[in-house]
């Protein structure tokens, strides 16, 4: 690799930390925003080892991710990015609440007595659904 190219190579530097830096603050609030929704608490049972708790919320978290990860290749401005990042954000905590209201109802209950297969179910649901709103994000 010469000189020339690398100096060119390091241009996209800023907007790289601008989107991981941007990703992050969206993440972070993604996780304060589901956590607040929910009506457990997954960081304190994850703090008591609730195995349950952390499969689900892995998987809430992932699944918001790959939207996320999908508007970094397909948004042209910064505005856009955080406009659809808050869009996958409602979308994605309407993904708990649709499994919630329609799936199975004490939700809570089970992942806090760290039932793992709700857990598990949960961590399915929120992946299934970011898959598909990552999808969507790259028409």
């Amino acid at each position: 690799m010469d000189f020339a190219h690398l100096t060119e190579s390091l241009q996209g530097f800023g907007p790289f930390l601008l989107y991981v830096g941007l990703s992050l603050g969206l993440i972070a609030i993604y996780a304060a925003v589901y956590t607040w929704t929910t009506a457990h608490d997954e960081l304190a049972l994850i703090r008591d080892g609730n195995f349950s708790a952390a499969v689900a919320f892995s998987g809430s978290l992932i699944g918001y991710t790959l939207p996320i990860a999908a508007l970094i290749l397909n948004t042209r401005t910064v505005l856009e990015f955080l406009m659809w990042g808050v869009i996958a954000l409602v979308v994605q905590v309407g993904i708990y609440w649709f499994f919630r209201l329609l799936m199975i109802r004490d939700v809570s209950a089970r992942i806090t007595r760290n039932e793992a297969a709700t857990g598990t179910l949960l961590a399915a649901a929120s992946l299934v659904g970011g898959i598909v709103n990552a999808a969507a994000l790259a028409t």
